[in-house]
């Protein structure tokens, strides 16, 4: 996610590296002083983590692109047969892996 936010003076710069420094969900952080923006990686929320900057910082954050890195290229599925009644009826079993597995995510049956 991009976000520009108003970066004036080094003060203005600590202040929000901190801010960025306390929220866990964020796995890479880089601020581009010259230009005002601030560059971030991981599995979040992107509205709650701006909200979260702008109450730490008290600046105006704006979202200038958001890119969902979660496509197919991170989530490999396998699919291999069960039988499970005794007339050989034959059901696919989903698995998703991915880097941040998620609960709800693990198994997916289809009939």
């Amino acid at each position: 996610m991009v976000m520009r936010i108003n970066i004036d003076c080094k003060g203005c710069y600590m202040k929000v590296s901190r801010a960025l420094l306390t929220i866990p969900e964020l796995e890479t952080r880089f601020i581009e002083k010259n230009h005002s923006r601030v560059i971030v990686c991981g599995n979040f929320i992107p509205q709650d983590v701006a909200i979260k900057i702008r109450k730490k910082t008290n600046r105006r954050v704006e979202i200038l692109e958001i890119q969902d890195l979660s496509g197919n290229d991170e989530q490999k599925q396998e699919e291999m047969p069960l039988i499970t009644s005794c007339d050989n009826q034959v059901e696919t079993e989903t698995h998703v892996t991915s880097q941040n597995p998620q609960p709800h995510m693990y198994f997916q049956v289809y009939r």
